[in-house]
C-alpha cells in the first residue's frame, strides 16, 4: 500500500485546519509559511523543496501519446462542503470513479485554486478545480479543469451554496452536487507524473489536466477568493526529465 499517499489524502486533503494544526507544521501561500519554505518548515514536507516531479507545472511541448478516453464514472455525491483554511473543499459520497489504463480511482472530493495553478502553454487562468481520487493502494490521480470568466456556472453555485467563511466551517449539501456537471463535455486531455501541490508535495500523483476549460463569472470567482483572502496557487515547478503526454 502507498501509505505515504494515502496518508497525505487523509490527513492533508480531507481534514480541516483544525484537525491538521494538531500533528502538522502550519503551512499557508504568504510570508514565511508561503510556498518557497515549505520545505523547510517540516521534515514532512521535505519533498517540496528536493522533489523532481512536483506540481503544478506549465503544460508545454506536449508529445503525442495515442492517450485512451478517459472512462468517467461520476454519480450526484458531493454532500458536504467545508473551508480547512486552504481552500474550499467539496466532499464526495463513495461510488464515483475515474478509471486509467484499466485501473480505478474512486473520487473523494474536490477543491479549488485561484489563480489557477497549471499553466497551458504558459496562459494562467483566473481559476482551476482539483478533483482528487484514490485507489485502493492509496495512489492518487487528479482531474484538473481550468476556469475563465463567462456565463454562471450552476452547479458550481449549488456546491458554494452554503459556503464557509471561516477556516475549519463545514455546511452539509442537501442536495448532492454532480461533479460529472463541473467537468467540460469535450474530454480530451493532457497527462504527466507529479506531485500534490500541497504540503507534504507526496510524489506518484496522476495528473489529467482537461484541454477545455469551463466557465464560471467573475462573480463567482471573486466569491471564493475573497472566501480564501488571498491567492492560493503554488507557483509552477520544474518539468525536470518528465514529458507531458497529448
Amino acid at each position: 500500500m502507498n501509505k505515504h499517499l494515502l496518508s497525505a489524502l487523509a490527513a492533508g486533503l480531507l481534514a480541516s485546519s483544525a484537525s491538521q494544526a494538531a500533528d502538522k507544521a502550519h503551512w499557508g501561500y504568504t510570508g514565511h509559511e508561503g510556498p518557497d519554505n515549505w520545505g523547510e518548515l517540516s521534515p514532512d514536507y521535505a519533498l517540496c523543496a528536493s522533489g523532481k516531479n512536483q506540481s503544478p507545472i506549465n503544460l508545454t511541448d506536449m508529445v503525442e501519446g495515442g492517450l485512451p478516453a478517459l472512462s468517467i464514472d461520476y454519480k450526484p455525491g458531493g454532500f458536504e462542503v467545508i473551508n480547512n483554511g486552504h481552500t474550499i473543499q467539496v466532499n464526495y459520497a463513495p461510488g464515483s470513479s475515474l478509471t486509467v489504463d484499466g485501473h480505478r480511482f474512486e473520487l473523494k472530493q474536490f477543491h479549488f485554486h485561484a489563480p489557477s495553478e497549471n499553466r497551458i502553454e504558459g496562459r494562467a487562468f483566473p481559476m482551476e478545480a482539483h478533483f482528487v481520487h484514490a485507489d485502493s493502494d492509496g495512489n492518487l490521480a487528479v482531474i484538473a479543469v481550468m476556469y475563465e470568466n463567462g456565463e454562471a456556472n450552476p452547479e458550481l453555485a449549488r456546491a458554494w451554496q452554503v459556503m464557509p467563511h471561516d477556516a475549519g466551517g463545514s455546511h452539509p449539501l442537501n442536495n448532492r452536487v454532480d461533479a460529472n456537471a463541473l467537468l467540460p463535455k469535450d474530454r480530451d486531455y493532457y497527462r504527466f507524473n507529479g506531485s500534490l501541490t500541497t504540503p507534504p508535495c507526496s510524489e506518484g500523483v496522476t495528473w489529467i489536466v482537461m484541454k477545455t476549460p469551463e466557465k464560471a463569472t467573475a462573480e463567482q470567482i471573486e466569491a471564493f477568493s475573497h472566501t480564501m483572502h488571498h491567492d492560493n496557487n503554488r507557483p509552477t515547478q520544474p518539468l525536470n526529465a518528465r514529458v507531458v503526454i497529448q
